[in-house]
């Protein structure tokens, strides 16, 4: 490719969709859905913070998927050899420098929505200025989970991530800036999103686990191996279960509020299907059914409440 082609490379809508991976999305507002739907059974809801709380997360995975695909081109992990579906830059459909400055629009974008979000919520300065120091954090997360020097996301702290700002900023922050008080009692439900967010995340890296070790991407699958990377998956998304199960127990009161566990054969399912897998390539085709089985477990929860 010369200079010139090089300059006036110009990636198509369906290049910048395929980047920003949206079939990511559901996982990402199954954090937003379940913190407002908590609130709502308590009849605390505002539509127009529910807006900008969805709009920020949804800014917040595109951006980690963004910085993911250039972080991992960075690193020399995307390769021939890999097995999950073909990165923008890898594949030359987005170069680096193109790809760069969409996470910094993507970023500041990011930013205007929360700090948005945050002047609305029913809190105080100080909680407000909280807030925004934890949305502040959430972007920089979204960034160096596998971007820049010395990435998180390369030392197996991943899944931790994952637990706190989908499960707990998720789901706590999307309760607080509805009902603004904090209840030690919705830690259970962000545990749930949490936890099956985190098997998400343990699905993908133990499909790429062979070719992430090769490359120094030290993610907890390549820890742990195979056989106790899938002892993890079920106890993470056993836990995620079982705390969603304990909050209905003692906080639902109406048969309705109970929906969400439609999901559960859903879940329980691929939990099977997985520990089941022999060949890494295998665990692919069970990402999607995970994430959009917490999706459709958050859907049924907000359902519930305002049925």
């Amino acid at each position: 490719m010369d200079v010139e082609t090089h300059n006036d490379h110009k990636p198509s809508l369906k290049d910048w969709l395929g980047a920003m991976r949206l079939r990511t999305l559901p996982l990402a507002l199954a954090s937003t859905l379940t913190g407002t739907a908590i609130a709502y059974s308590q009849y605390s809801f505002d539509g127009l913070i529910l807006l900008f709380t969805a709009l920020t997360t949804i800014l917040l995975q595109i951006n980690s998927n963004l910085a993911n695909d250039y972080g991992d081109f960075q690193h020399g992990t995307d390769n021939d050899a890999r097995i999950g579906p073909s990165r923008a830059i890898q594949s030359g459909k987005i170069l680096p420098k193109q790809m760069f400055q969409a996470i910094v629009i993507c970023t500041v974008l990011a930013l205007i929505s929360g700090t948005t979000l945050v002047w609305l919520a029913p809190i105080s300065i100080v909680a407000k200025l909280v807030l925004f120091v934890l949305g502040c954090a959430a972007i920089g997360a979204s960034i160096k989970y596998t971007a820049g020097k010395n990435p998180y996301g390369y030392r197996g702290l991943g899944d931790l991530s994952v637990v706190v700002f989908f499960g707990f900023l998720g789901v706590v922050g999307s309760y607080f800036v509805q009902v603004g008080s904090l209840n030690f009692w919705v830690m259970l439900p962000a545990i749930t999103i949490g936890g099956l967010s985190a098997g998400v995340l343990n699905i993908n890296n133990m499909r790429d686990a062979d070719t992430d070790a090769l490359t120094g991407k030290r993610t907890l699958a390549v820890r742990l191996g195979y056989r106790r990377s899938k002892i993890y998956q079920v106890t993470v998304v056993a836990l995620a279960l079982d705390a969603m199960l304990i909050y209905a127990w003692f906080h639902f009161d109406s048969i309705t509020n109970w929906l969400f566990v439609l999901a559960y054969p859903i879940l329980l399912l691929n939990l099977m299907k997985v520990y089941a897998v022999q060949k890494a390539k295998d665990y692919d085709q069970y990402l999607k059914p995970l994430a959009i089985g917490t999706f459709v477990l958050s859907v049924l929860l907000i359902l519930g409440a305002i049925i």
